[in-house]
């Protein structure tokens, strides 16, 4: 901020931040102001592996190299490079032109105009085509609608948890957190601790009942005979949950999981709630947040935390219900979401069966959800194929590529 105050119209600074100086909700007034006054003129993201960038730095970190000048040119831009995790991959990448788009589509990308890290100039087409499809947020009426939520915070509401006993104590529920849940894997018997149902129930219906007063509350959006009746509390029901902790070089990014009744979540575990929507709609949300193509769409914003400001600006395609291609989403997130008995409700409204799958039937689904959701965000194959080779480094996909192609073939000849 002194760096910009100082600068006089026309003039320019150049300095090294944290990625998270261009991802984070806390510099979002700075963002703008660069933005919308002056001009990010250049913008190359650096991972600081084994130090070569700084080594007394802390080398899993990310940051940026940048140069913005204050004074908006006629039609300003954002110019996008990296990251890069080397000298050899910088030296190659910053002597080609950089990828540049206009500032006021920038800003539309999230709501808090967090600048994403694009893995090469191949990407900015397969962005751009991603970002085509509305946001997670959208408030439309007659459509669905989905609300990022927490439920406990594992500060402020730790006397209502049992941290310390090993076994659950008889009668109580399972506390979730992130790692109580992973991507298809609705409990993986990892958990924040448990608590008393008959306790914590009242606590949290009180706690909508005052909250859904508010404007702001995603609670604020439902009927109040919903908000009145204790057995729509959402931790009664199966829901989406998420992984709060996560970086956008580990294996997935997006991690998410229909989490079973009858449990809590903490904060590291958010949830979806639905103002609007059904559980046909839930598992078609559940199965895009699951895929390949939005994973790498997330890897361009999320560094340490899925961000609520990031996730509601994810784009999910908003087919009609009777396009194919929404149905088979459905059925397959709805079918991959049920393992056992415990979600048999939600996969009788959703129209699927419920249990264990073979291992490799359960990966040729997963695959065929790849592609049908490739195709409901329109990417040609060469983009699909380019998400494959720029999702992770170093990871080996050519027999999940060739099994996601497969599929996407036999999908291009019915859409």
């Amino acid at each position: 901020w002194r760096f910009w105050q100082l600068l006089c119209d026309g003039g320019r600074m150049g300095v090294m931040l944290p990625r998270s100086t261009f991802a984070t909700k806390g510099s979002e007034d700075f963002r703008r102001a660069a933005l919308s006054n002056g001009c990010v003129c250049d913008l190359t993201f650096l991972v600081n592996r084994g130090g070569w960038v700084f080594d007394e730095a802390e080398h899993r970190y990310t940051v940026a190299r940048s140069s913005i000048g204050r004074g908006a040119p006629g039609k300003p831009r954002v110019s996008l490079r990296g990251p890069y995790a080397s000298l050899d991959r910088f030296r190659t990448g910053s002597s080609r032109p950089a990828p540049s788009f206009p500032v006021e589509e920038v800003l539309d990308w999230t709501e808090s105009a967090a600048l994403p890290m694009l893995p090469g100039d191949e990407s900015v087409d397969v962005f751009a085509q991603l970002r085509t499809a509305p946001n997670l947020g959208l408030n439309r009426k007659g459509l669905w609608r989905a609300r990022p939520h927490t439920e406990l915070h594992a500060t402020n509401d730790k006397s209502w948890v049992d941290l310390d006993t090993v076994e659950c104590p008889c009668g109580y529920w399972p506390v979730y957190k992130g790692e109580s849940s992973g991507l298809w894997e609705p409990d993986t018997g990892i958990y924040y601790g448990w608590a008393d149902p008959a306790k914590l129930v009242p606590h949290l219906q009180q706690k909508r009942l005052s909250s859904g007063r508010s404007k702001r509350s995603p609670f604020n959006e439902s009927p109040v005979m919903v908000l009145q009746e204790s057995a729509t509390l959402p931790c009664r029901s199966a829901r989406i949950a998420l992984r709060d902790l996560t970086k956008w070089d580990n294996q997935r990014t997006m991690i998410a999981a229909l989490a079973p009744p009858r449990v809590f979540v903490a904060n590291t575990s958010p949830y979806l709630l639905w103002p609007r929507g059904d559980r046909m709609d839930e598992a078609y949300v559940l199965g895009v947040l699951c895929s390949i193509p939005l994973d790498w769409y997330a890897r361009r914003f999320v560094e340490l935390h899925l961000n609520f400001h990031v996730l509601n600006a994810f784009p999910i395609p908003r087919p009609s219900r009777d396009d194919p291609l929404w149905q088979r989403t459905v059925a397959l997130a709805g079918r991959l979401a049920a393992p056992d008995e415990r979600f048999a409700e939600g996969a009788g409204k959703v129209g699927v069966e419920w249990g264990p799958l073979p291992e490799d039937e359960r990966g040729d689904m997963i695959a065929e959800l790849d592609a049908v959701v490739a195709h409901l965000y329109g990417l040609t194959e060469p983009q699909l194929i380019h998400i494959f080779e720029t999702f992770h480094e170093g990871w080996d996909y050519a027999l999940r590529l060739k099994a996601v192609l497969r599929h996407y073939r036999g999908w291009a000849g019915r859409v």
